[in-house]
């Protein structure tokens, strides 16, 4: 009886290589799937800041209202003001006239002009107290809506630097994934390579994936019980019979 069938050293080499590609291919799509979840995050920070944002611009808005109504008020005021003086100079003017009247009974019809132009008078100040008291009312909300403008400014303002300092972490981190997968990338061979990066785009950045209890992780599905032997065996590139992922499993040993 013969010696045993021993591996040629070809086989064993070329077994070897295949277990490294792997290796690599496994390692490149760590380093992609960081790379992609660190892009999502970075994606994610104008939509964090303008959700911030948001509630700013309808306190701002309100606040402008505020002061367009204050405007009003003002002008408002300041036409009511020119309104009692010019009534105050009517009443002067009219009082002055007393030495012109002859008869009791022109004196009589005179004091209930005055009498009307007073009353007119004391009308257009209560209107005047009236718009004071509302432009008090409307000031002190304006105040309010300044100083919880400029508080949400502030933890805008501090959201934004968090934020400015996430992303500078992250892209550190990013430029680190980038320079590993360059190198990496340069090792793996080019029609594997190129595979890998057509699975990477069908698959939405998933084209490696282990298989457990002969189950593929990236579509759930069953490997046939002799693909899952070769593929235990780690001596060529396998890939899913259902979305064509490469597979690779991870002895426990």
């Amino acid at each position: 009886m013969g010696p045993p069938d021993i591996p040629c050293e070809a086989q064993r080499v070329e077994n070897k290589l295949v277990n490294e590609q792997l290796e690599r291919l496994i390692r490149l799509q760590q380093i992609d799937s960081k790379i992609l979840a660190i892009n999502r995050i970075v994606e994610e920070f104008p939509s964090k800041i303008e959700e911030a944002e948001s509630p700013l611009k309808e306190v701002q808005k309100g606040l402008n209202n505020l002061k367009q109504k204050l405007d009003a008020l003002e002008k408002k005021k300041r036409d009511r003001e020119r309104a009692l003086d010019d009534m105050d100079d009517k009443i002067k003017k009219f009082k002055t006239r007393v030495s012109e009247i002859k008869t009791n009974k022109e004196y009589q019809a005179h004091l209930k002009e005055i009498e009307s132009f007073d009353k007119e008078r004391s009308s257009i100040e209560d209107e005047i107290l009236i718009i004071m008291e509302e432009m008090d009312f409307v000031n002190k909300q304006v105040k309010s809506e300044e100083k919880k403008l400029s508080l949400d400014n502030e933890k805008v303002a501090a959201l934004k630097k968090k934020i400015g300092d996430e992303k500078s972490t992250v892209d550190k981190e990013l430029l680190a994934a980038k320079n590993e997968r360059a190198e990496i990338a340069g090792t793996v061979d080019k029609e594997v390579y190129d595979q890998y990066i057509e699975l990477i785009e069908i698959c939405s950045g998933s084209a490696v994936v282990e298989v457990k209890d002969e189950i593929c992780q990236g579509c759930n599905m069953n490997i046939p019980p002799q693909l899952f032997v070769e593929l235990k065996k780690n001596d060529e590139i396998v890939h899913c019979p259902q979305c064509r992922r490469i597979l690779y499993y991870k002895n426990s040993t």
